[in-house]
């Protein structure tokens, strides 16, 4: 594979990165059936791009961008010891990319920039069902920590 090269997003990206959204959002509708058929989003892509809480990354090839990922720095509940976290998201790899490690790269530019604003806890949320992510996350070491349920009540 020629060298891959991550670089912080910029707005220029959007169009791209909007596709990704999409593509993602494709492969996890079947496990979710609440989300829409049509016009889903899950991101403020734009606006994370903007924010001094946030850092967008996205992985290149020749200069043609075939990941994303975001970093983004939010309030822990009372609760906890520490009293922000990072909150991984938006982790795409173009499927003619998948299966090379780029994943585990990604995730390593992400937890550096956590690193450097001082933030040592990270989340993320994955479908229990979506086995192949579950598995990708936990070689890079996170554990299962909680499952959210859910009542269809239209039933």
């Amino acid at each position: 594979m020629d060298s891959l090269i991550f670089r912080p997003a910029i707005k220029a990206d959007l169009p791209i990165l909007l596709e990704f959204e999409q593509g993602i959002i494709s492969y996890e509708r079947p496990f979710n059936p609440t989300i829409r058929a049509k016009d889903a989003t899950y991101y403020d892509i734009g606006a994370f791009i903007d924010s001094p809480d946030a850092e967008v990354v996205v992985g290149t090839v020749n200069g043609k961008i075939i990941a994303s990922g975001y970093a983004l720095i939010k309030p822990a509940a009372p609760q906890f010891k520490y009293k922000t976290y990072v909150h991984l998201g938006f982790m795409f790899v173009h499927p003619e990319y998948r299966g090379k490690g780029i994943n585990r790269l990604l995730i390593n530019e992400l937890t550096n920039w956590s690193k450097k604003q001082g933030v040592l806890e990270i989340r993320l949320q994955v479908y229990t069902e979506n086995a192949a992510a579950v598995r990708a996350y936990e070689k890079v070491g996170f554990n299962k920590l909680m499952v959210e349920m859910r009542l269809d009540l239209n039933k």
